[in-house]
């Protein structure tokens, strides 16, 4: 199963962000997203942000994803893909 987090982007340097995903935080290409800056919300899915999307939907999601996987996908969404570290 896949699946796409929404994230609230804390900075922006080029094509690359930190986002916020429920107190975690992680680094994401925005590199498909070329219009977001810190502030925005944004879907990300596979270290990418995907696409834009306004807070309410974003926490709604959440809640969703709550119902649906437990409390633990917020720390499963802040985990770092394979080969890639929050340093990079």
């Amino acid at each position: 199963m896949c699946l796409a987090v929404p994230g609230k982007i804390l900075t922006r340097a080029g094509e690359e962000a930190t986002v916020d995903l429920q107190g975690n935080q992680l680094r994401i290409s925005t590199v498909l997203t070329p219009e977001v800056r810190p502030g925005d919300w944004v879907l990300i899915h596979a270290g990418f942000a995907i696409s834009q999307l306004d807070e309410q939907e974003a926490l709604e999601t959440w809640d969703y994803l709550r119902l649906a996987l437990g409390e633990d996908i917020a720390a499963a969404a802040g985990q770092e893909p394979p080969g890639r570290t929050s340093e990079a």
